[in-house]
């Protein structure tokens, strides 16, 4: 009786070795799989908006010329992208998607007038009071007043 527990152990040891580097093997397995599958996805999306960025810029140089609104244009350019995209198989693109790669096509464009910007927070320094000064002034260190 004692025998027979003695040599099934080593059979037990091997069983749960072998259930344990199973269970590991299929748990790396599955985070293999689901990193590869993202990684894919990942590339798959950025193939697409660098294919919405070409034919939206592509788009948008079309229509410079053309006899409309601006606001024409930019429905003509969502409405030429939509089309390469679905061409293309991209049928689930959101249109909010297509209108920012027009929208920024429009504001890459070298057609678009610059327009320079003055930064606001540069305007607020250079017309706000200099209150240092006015601290100086109240602390009684009138040799800083300069």
């Amino acid at each position: 009786m004692m025998t027979t527990i003695i040599n099934a152990i080593p059979e037990y040891v091997l069983t749960v070795v072998i259930s344990a580097v199973f269970i590991f093997a299929i748990r790396y397995v599955h985070t293999y799989v689901h990193s590869k599958a993202l990684h894919a996805k990942t590339a798959q999306s950025k193939e697409l908006w660098s294919f919405m960025d070409q034919v939206a810029s592509t788009a948008v140089a079309s229509l410079v010329s053309a006899d409309k609104t601006g606001d024409q244009k930019f429905t003509a350019a969502t409405a030429i992208v939509q089309d390469a995209l679905t061409k293309q198989g991209f049928t689930t693109v959101d249109i909010k998607a297509i209108e920012a790669a027009v929208q920024a096509a429009y504001e890459k464009s070298p057609l678009t007038p610059a327009v320079v910007q003055k930064d606001p927070v540069k305007q607020a320094i250079k017309t706000a009071p200099n209150r240092a000064n006015q601290t100086l002034l109240t602390t009684g260190h009138e040799e800083a007043k300069g």
